[in-house]
C-alpha cells in the first residue's frame, strides 16, 4: 500500500501545498512539518522544496526572504492570485474524482452499514 499511497500523493502533493499556503505564507521547512502532523509522516523535505521550486517558477506564490537565526535568509512563500486559481481548479478537480470514485466504490463495495439496534425487550413482570 505504501507505493500506492505515494503514487496517488505525487497528483495531489501540489495541491495540498497550495491549501496550506492559502491558510498562511509559510517557508519549507514550516510547510513539512505541518503535513507531518497532519498525518502525511513520510513526506521528505526534499520532496517540498523540489515541489515549491516549481510552484514558485509557474508564478503560483510569491517569495520573500526573511532573516534566519542560522545560516542564510529563509524563503518564504505566500499564494498569490494565480495560485489562489490554480487552488481553485484543484479543488474543483478534486471533488469531480472524489464523487466519481465515491460512486464506483459503492457500486462494487458499498460501505458498512450502522448496527441495527434490537428493540428493547422487558422481562415479563419486569416494567
Amino acid at each position: 500500500m505504501a507505493k500506492q499511497m505515494t503514487e496517488m500523493l505525487k497528483g495531489t502533493l501540489e495541491g495540498i501545498v497550495l491549501a496550506r499556503l492559502a491558510e498562511r505564507p509559510a517557508y519549507g521547512y514550516e510547510i513539512t512539518a505541518s503535513l507531518r502532523e497532519q498525518g502525511f509522516a513520510d513526506i521528505v523535505e526534499g520532496t517540498i522544496y523540489a515541489l515549491l521550486v516549481r510552484i514558485e517558477q509557474r508564478g503560483l506564490v510569491d517569495v520573500t526572504k526573511e532573516p534566519s537565526e542560522k545560516g542564510p535568509p529563509r524563503k518564504v512563500y505566500s499564494l498569490n492570485a494565480a495560485g489562489r486559481d490554480y487552488l481553485a481548479e484543484f479543488w474543483a478537480s478534486w471533488i469531480f474524482l472524489a464523487e466519481r470514485i465515491d460512486a464506483i466504490q459503492n457500486r462494487i463495495a458499498p460501505p458498512p452499514q450502522a448496527p441495527q439496534t434490537a428493540p428493547t425487550t422487558h422481562p415479563e413482570g419486569a416494567h
